[in-house]
């Protein structure tokens, strides 16, 4: 599990990076920009979660960091707007994806001890 995790992981950092800095008519379209900014970065936050079990802390950060940097780095694309607004949303759904993926692995290890 942990394993494919990571893996998840990994495919899901590179969609976010596709669709943060590809020209804007690139970028998938399925829902509202703030929802599919939060469910990219929530399901980021559950994988790594679930991949490093044991370094949540380093998962925060590289979650925020992330956020952060893929937001300014859109400052390049002249057809793209860097928000603090948009960073904070990503960041935070990263943060409550981390929370939600860590009560998983602990919920699940309690039923498989029963």
């Amino acid at each position: 599990m942990i394993k494919l995790s990571r893996i998840a992981a990994l495919v899901l950092l590179a969609i976010i990076i596709f669709s943060t800095l590809s020209p804007i008519q690139m970028r998938p379209h399925i829902a509202e920009a703030n929802v599919e900014r939060a469910l990219a970065y929530v399901l980021l936050g559950f994988v790594l979660a679930l991949g490093f079990p044991n370094r949540l802390y380093q998962a925060a950060i590289f979650v925020v960091v992330t956020a952060g940097v893929l937001e300014l780095l859109q400052i390049i694309d002249p057809g793209r707007h860097a928000q603090f607004a948009d960073a904070v949303v990503k960041a935070s759904a990263g943060i409550i994806g981390i929370f939600v993926g860590q009560l998983f692995v602990r919920t699940s290890g309690r039923m498989r001890e029963r």
